[in-house]
């Protein structure tokens, strides 16, 4: 796509979303070669325009195909699901929440039909999304619903990684389970699955030859099952399973280690096997650069890896540049969309 159109979610309408988008979207404003529109209420945006005190008029398109009117311009698709009454900064509230679920809803419908080449999702607040009557546990399980997807996959993007030109990504064996729960649900099959969900996930995404780290599990690796069996009985056949397909992985390495080497270089990818494990290495090293991509969709989706902020919301002490990285990454993978969809069947 020569100027790929991106629509950008306002997430929930009374977190800090309607802010960091307004600063990206005035930031890239009249930039050459992509052009990014709101989506959600147009008094929303209005609303995080003044809690952050830019100088930019807001908008209101009625569709993606309209060119950007250059810098001081953003544009706003408008749901219209609050109108005037937006409510209160930093409330869990079911408007607003409706109000996020519905422009997910949108931005996913135009990238479905190619209205757009991706996403960029602000964030939301699962108590306003429930209180709305959605049963979804986030935005991942709602967009599989809406593209007709039963498996999908996070792979966070560390952007401002040590070595000039490589983000190392990080995948999960399990995501939104406690941990007791995680560490029931790690088995060969599953750690084996993740593997081959991963590679495919880096080569869709530009590495045409992906190098894979496993972390492993427990403290120096299991220290050959004095430390826990893990490695030996689930983590390691995992592996050597993948080899044998002629995945280039390696491991289980120790997880006190292997971020950084993959930060350095060595791997393209590394699978974590909990939340916390591989959101924690992320976060400490580049939290404002780290992005989530969710894979196995078949649109382009990247995402803020944080969450509503409800207690700055409305101040206008929002930073923005995780969604400027979320924003600038769909730009840089906006190319592989044909890519994505042939291959997670759009």
């Amino acid at each position: 796509m020569s100027r790929p159109v991106l629509a950008v979610t306002l997430g929930d309408p009374v977190g800090i979303g309607p802010e960091i988008t307004a600063r990206t979207l005035a930031e890239v404003a009249g930039q050459d070669g992509h052009h990014g529109v709101a989506v959600g209420d147009a008094e929303a945006l209005r609303r995080g325009v003044r809690a952050s005190g830019l100088d930019v008029d807001v908008r209101q398109v009625s569709d993606f195909t309209i060119a950007p009117a250059g810098p001081g311009t953003i544009d706003v698709l408008d749901i219209d699901v609050l109108g005037s009454d937006v409510p209160d900064w930093g409330v869990v509230d079911g408007r607003a929440g409706r109000a996020a679920v519905v422009a997910i809803e949108v931005a996913t419908r135009a990238a479905m039909a190619g209205e757009v080449a991706g996403i960029v999702t602000g964030p939301i607040h699962k108590e306003a999304i429930w209180a709305a009557g959605s049963k979804h546990l986030g935005h991942t399980e709602m967009l599989g619903e809406l593209t007709g997807v039963t498996r999908q996959n996070t792979m966070f993007v560390v952007r401002n990684t040590a070595v000039d030109g490589h983000h190392l990504r990080i995948f999960f064996t399990t995501r939104h389970v406690s941990l007791r729960k995680a560490l029931d649900q790690i088995t060969k099959d599953t750690v084996t699955h993740a593997i081959k969900e991963a590679a495919t996930a880096l080569h869709v995404f530009g590495v045409d030859e992906p190098r894979l780290a496993v972390a492993a599990l427990n403290p120096h690796g299991g220290e050959n099952g004095a430390f826990g069996d893990e490695e030996i009985v689930h983590i390691a056949p995992a592996c050597d399973r993948a080899r044998a397909e002629g995945l280039a992985v390696s491991g289980p390495v120790p997880a006190d280690s292997v971020f950084h080497q993959g930060l350095a270089g060595r791997f393209d990818g590394v699978l974590s096997h909990f939340h916390d494990q591989g959101h924690i290495a992320a976060k400490t090293y580049d939290f404002d650069g780290t992005i989530s991509v969710t894979v196995g969709l078949p649109i382009l989706r990247t995402s803020v890896d944080h969450g509503t902020a409800f207690d700055i919301a409305g101040t206008g002490q929002a930073d923005h540049h995780t969604m400027l990285s979320a924003y600038l990454a769909a730009v840089d993978y906006s190319p592989y969309v044909p890519r994505i969809r042939s291959t997670y069947g759009g």
